[in-house]
């Protein structure tokens, strides 16, 4: 069996044996960052969710609770577009809030699309005067697209095609409303699920485990032919 190794045929399949093992290494490996990257998130989501609602400000972490009051300025209101929310296409309403320490946009909410992802949808009207709200804070997206949308719609929720500058570093995603506000939905905060990562993970190794079973298998097999073949040439 020894010998067999030492043959060009052997190992040149030894290598490339190896070699998917190692990359099949890596990838249960990325599966097991990405597992760990989500236990982090849903552990940063409950112990914010569990804070007291601050002001918004730059530099907060992405759902921190946060209050503010002011007015909404509605002239200048935005949808995002395919925005699914159980399986049912919509949009995000984005409005910014005027406050005393300047702009801060607001997800007011989720709206079901009428027709389709490029048809302008008939928004609730953004209550009118002062309001209090309260939310969850979110890091802002990078835009896809800019280009071929209706005008005030969007494709991500990106400073730079909001239209109205804010000297924040990210949003409120609307939880509660003073006064409330009717016909929009809550946007439903993300399931953070990592059993399908630690699933491929194993499956990950478990093909490698198939890999060096079958590179033993054949060589066993092959080993025992060469002794079958010599025994009847003798």
């Amino acid at each position: 069996m020894l010998s067999l190794l030492r043959t060009r045929r052997w190992l040149s399949f030894t290598v490339i044996v190896l070699l998917v093992i190692v990359a099949f290494g890596f990838l249960s490996r990325w599966q097991w960052s990405r597992a760990a990257e989500k236990k982090a998130l849903n552990a940063s989501m409950v112990s914010a969710r569990g804070a007291a609602p601050v002001p918004p400000s730059s530099g907060l972490g992405e759902w921190t609770p946060v209050v503010a009051t002011g007015t909404y300025d509605s002239s200048h209101e935005l949808v995002v577009r395919k925005r699914p929310q159980d399986t049912v296409n919509g949009f995000w309403v984005m409005t910014p809030l005027l406050t005393d320490a300047g702009t801060v946009w607001v997800n007011r909410g989720w709206l079901r699309a009428e027709a389709n992802a490029v048809t302008y949808p008939n928004v609730p009207a953004a209550p009118v005067g002062p309001v209090t709200i309260t939310g969850m804070w979110r890091d802002w997206q990078v835009a896809r697209t800019t280009s071929g949308l209706p005008e005030g719609m969007i494709s991500d929720v990106d400073p730079a095609v909001l239209g109205v500058p804010t000297p924040l570093d990210g949003y409120l995603q609307l939880t509660q409303s003073n006064p409330t506000q009717s016909g929009l939905s809550a946007v439903l905060l993300p399931e953070i699920d990592d059993s399908r990562n630690i699933s491929y993970a194993v499956q990950w190794i478990l093909f490698a485990l198939v890999c060096v079973g079958g590179w033993f298998f054949f060589l066993r097999r092959e080993a025992r032919d060469d002794v079958r073949q010599e025994a009847e040439e003798s």
